[in-house]
């Protein structure tokens, strides 16, 4: 066989040669080389790919689609602009490379039209057939008639006369007429549009808008290679054939292979996902051969995949990042290098690509307004379905390019069509945050029930406000966002739930008032209502848009939601569940608004500190704190050991406490679980020090609240900072227990040893600066609470039964200190299995505990305390860096005037 011998010599010999040349050697390494075209692929994917990403994060900011940033990065690099830097394009995108790159493009293209039609959904329609095939005929026609009256002048002034007017007719119709899907998802998921009467519509009426606009195009496309009427026909008859063929066979086909294979319950199998593949590659090869474009067979593709077990959106997932970083900035790309804006250099130009949108506009806003109007919606919603049908975005520049490529659009009637597709999409968000505010927006209900706007909601019957008659908060909205953050989240809520007594105390306690009081019983027992509000947060990914829009499918199937779901069941918990899907940015002012909707009277958040936790030491020796060695280049860079999740969480836990009218309860798990498992028949032991100030006072309630539950009993230190002489604790005579201070442990360590940094710089919570008139206020506050609930007689009648028996599990003493954090932890590591409440005091806080605070750190020799000190406050800081807590709870009062 020496024939192949010699080949494979030959190969060999050939590579060889390719790999010669290098950097090192003085080659060019942008010079285009046709054998070995990689190294100017990856130079110009580089290039795009930092493009787009930079202008993402500009147009973020102005709440514009990532799109916005691709198409634009795309005619920046092209001739409108940095294709006039001498040079440029002849080293990055050369003539000769335009053929590998548009090769890539087009697979790109192919998996994002397969990926649309995931994301399609036919049951949508069906849900709102009737409203939603009006509003999206209406969005057809008018547009396409616009288009076509258009035409003809455009024809006349631009064309070529040897392009047919009839061809050039139908891209202009198709092109006006078209609705960009995956962007209108996108825009209704981040303005939360996705649960009103007006996202419902505009959902299903852009799922059999984008279905028509594709098969008016692949008619077009058929017309315009077929070349005569009678091939045109047999074209589209062979494709509606063909698509018959997979919607009623391959469609039941891929069904029963994914439920034999499992990839409805797990998700797509290894083998389940080649098969997948090869359709999509099978179907896009035969429409392209037939005379239609291998687009229109990956998006019928996508649309046969079974939706069943959430298969869709586990097959966009594990496509989606290589198809969203990569392949779609490359299409743009292809696209903006043939966008050359310079071209609109005259007068005429401009007029005609100024009607050109006008008119676009116009015919989709005019026609979907007029029909929701008809449909029976109000003016502002029907021209806010007008204003989101009107969105373009890729899908029009597809339409465009297919239309450039078949030598239909000039390259002056390209970038007029361009400009006006990115001028439409651009203006979506604004126009309709203007058309459609928070306020006005009708809440879509089920059952039949009538709608509501968010303002109409009546949250007088909900609330009830907290008083001496009714010391319980018994309205709780429970956030859920990770995993790990369930077993936190449970524990709180379940020792916070109101006290529910047996029908025997509660018959002996009605009595004893009864013989008492002939007044009727004021103290009534609360219905406890819980809230599980599930955040998920809105990523850049499809798959993370699909899964907004089966939100319904998506709250009955989540697992976290079904866990504490079934928590609630077990111990007899009114669990109700909601789920959200919003960008990072809306989390907080989504729990805000979510509680106050709801009424709620305390939101229950988790949060995992940054700081170390303790080690075990040898038996019988003390616990220490893990020592962290300190690294210069964590304060320069800013970096951090494991540490960045619960700082980013941080932020949002900061944002929840800046923004909540409601009273916020954050547990705090510091990771020390040395002292779980000590005690005997689960009880469990509280120490609050209370300092004074709104928090404290909301921390003291709680604590009373707790210790309804006959298993809690507490303790609460009132902390003075006073000088005291002799170095000796002088307690008041009203103090109720023994506490024994070691003085001589309280003494303050000397400014020496390890410099403290923090992590992550974020902006604290900052509070208006109080008068001294509040503070009068917050001080008469204080003592009133205080003397309510220590200076109470327990055999007082007055004293509602349940409220009497949570005080007599309350120990209450006063503590004066020069070092009052130092004495408060010592107090609370005299008691086994504590659990430590405490109040944020970030507003109207009685005591400045920083000086103290900073020698605890360095005492513990903790490095970055100051993302716990700005999250939780000074108090809850110093419990965390000693380790005495099992667990903390932290309060922070809802931000309202003081009576």
């Amino acid at each position: 066989m020496p024939e192949f011998s010699d080949t494979i010599i030959r190969l060999f010999k050939k590579r060889e040669a390719t790999g010669e040349g290098g950097l090192l050697t003085g080659t060019d390494p942008s010079a285009f080389n046709v054998s070995d075209p990689l190294r100017l692929w990856i130079i110009q994917v580089g290039v795009i790919i930092m493009m787009a990403q930079l202008l993402s994060l500009c147009l973020g900011r102005m709440k514009q689609p990532k799109v916005i940033a691709e198409v634009l990065g795309g005619i920046l690099l092209g001739p409108t602009a940095l294709g006039r830097i001498p040079g440029f394009t002849e080293h990055i995108f050369p003539s000769q490379s335009l053929p590998y790159l548009y090769l890539v493009a087009n697979i790109g293209l192919c998996l994002f039209l397969f990926i649309v039609g995931l994301e399609i959904d036919a049951s949508v329609i069906k849900r709102n057939a009737r409203m939603s095939v009006i509003v999206s005929l209406a969005g057809i026609a008018l547009p396409f008639g616009l288009g076509s009256a258009l035409s003809l002048p455009l024809y006349h002034q631009f064309i070529d006369p040897s392009v047919h007017f009839t061809y050039f007719m139908l891209f202009t119709g198709v092109a006006y007429s078209i609705t960009a899907f995956p962007v209108l998802c996108r825009i209704l998921t981040e303005l939360k549009l996705l649960d009103t009467t007006v996202g419902i519509i505009v959902l299903s009426a852009g799922v059999g808008n984008d279905v028509v606009g594709w098969t008016l195009l692949a008619l077009s496309v058929a017309l315009v290679n077929a070349g005569s009427g009678l091939t045109a026909l047999w074209v589209l008859l062979t494709c509606v054939a063909f698509t018959i063929f997979l919607l009623l066979v391959v469609k039941r086909a891929m069904l029963w292979l994914a439920r034999a294979t499992g990839s409805t319950n797990d998700g797509p199998t290894m083998f389940y996902m080649t098969i997948v593949m090869i359709l999509l590659w099978a179907c896009a090869f035969f429409t392209d051969i037939v005379g239609v474009n291998a687009i229109f067979g990956a998006f019928l593709a996508g649309i046969i995949v079974p939706r069943e077990g959430g298969l869709a959106i586990a097959l966009t997932e594990k496509l989606e990042d290589m198809v969203t970083i990569i392949f779609l900035p490359l299409y743009f790309t292809y696209s903006g290098l043939n966008t050359d804006l310079g071209l609109l250099n005259d007068g005429i130009t401009w007029a005609f690509t100024i009607a050109i949108a006008c008119l676009a506009f116009l015919g989709k806003f005019g026609g979907c307004t007029i029909a929701s109007r008809l449909s029976g919606f109000s003016w502002r919603e029907a021209s806010t379905i007008g204003a989101l049908m009107s969105c373009k975005g890729l899908v029009e520049l597809i339409v465009l390019n297919v239309g450039l490529s078949a030598g239909i659009l000039s390259q002056k009637v390209f970038s007029m069509f361009v400009l006006e597709a990115l001028t439409l999409t651009f203006m979506t968000t604004p126009l309709v945050r203007a058309l459609y505010p928070p306020e006005r927006r009708v809440i879509a209900t089920s059952g039949g029930a009538p709608p509501r706007t968010r303002d109409e909601e009546d949250y007088a019957d909900k609330k009830s406000p907290v008083n001496e008659e009714q010391p319980w908060r018994y309205r709780f909205t429970v956030i859920l966002d990770k995993l790990e953050h369930m077993p936190s989240m449970m524990a709180l809520t379940q020792l916070a739930r109101p006290p529910v007594p047996e029908l025997s105390s509660l018959t002996t306690a009605v009595s004893m008032s009864t013989a008492s009081d002939p007044a009727p019983l004021k103290y009534k027992m609360p219905e406890v209502s819980i809230n599980a509000l599930r955040l998920i947060e809105l990523s850049d990914r499809p798959s993370a848009v699909m899964k907004s829009s089966t939100t319904d499918t998506l709250i009955h199937t989540d697992p976290l939601l079904g866990i504490f779901r079934m928590f609630g069941e077990l111990n007899d918990l009114p669990v109700s569940t909601s789920l959200t899907i919003v960008p990072y940015d809306d989390l907080a002012y989504n729990v805000v608004d979510h509680a106050k909707r709801n009424a709620s009277q305390l939101i229950l958040l988790p949060w995992l500190p940054p700081c170390a936790g303790t080690v075990e030491t040898s038996e019988g020796a003390p616990p220490r704190r893990e020592k962290l060695d300190h690294n210069p280049f964590e304060t320069i860079f800013g970096t951090s050991r494991d540490k960045s999740a619960s700082v980013v969480h941080s932020q949002f836990v900061r944002g929840v406490f800046a923004q909540s009218e409601t009273d916020v309860a954050v547990f705090v798990d510091p990771g020390n679980h040395i002292n779980t498992c000590a005690g005997t028949g689960g009880s469990h032991h509280i120490f609050l020090p209370f300092f004074g100030g709104p928090d404290d006072r909301l921390a003291l309630e709680f604590v009373v609240q707790l210790c309804a539950n006959p298993k809690i009993n507490a303790t609460v230190v009132k902390m003075e900072k006073r000088e005291i002489e002799n170095r000796q604790i002088e307690r008041p005579p009203t103090a109720q227990s023994d506490i024994k201070v070691d003085t001589n442990s309280l003494a303050l360590p000397h400014q020496h040893g390890l410099t403290t940094s923090s992590i992550i710089v974020f902006p604290d919570t900052v509070y208006g600066q109080p008068n001294t008139e509040m503070r009068m206020q917050s001080e008469t506050a204080d003592s009133i609470i205080w003397s309510r609930y220590a200076g109470h007689n327990l055999s007082d009648s007055d004293i509602p039964g349940p409220l009497r028996a949570a005080l007599s599990r309350i120990n209450f003493t006063n503590l004066a200190s020069p070092v009052p954090l130092h004495a408060a932890i010592q107090r609370a590591s005299m008691c086994q299995r504590v659990l430590v409440v405490a109040g944020r005091s970030k507003r109207l806080a009685v005591e400045n505990h920083h000086a103290e605070l900073k020698d605890l750190v360095e005492e513990h020799r903790v490095v970055g305390h100051e993302v716990t000190r700005k999250t939780i406050g000074d108090v809850a800081t110093a419990f965390v860096v000693s380790g005495c807590a099992t667990a903390m709870v932290v309060l922070q009062a809802a931000n309202v005037e003081t009576e």
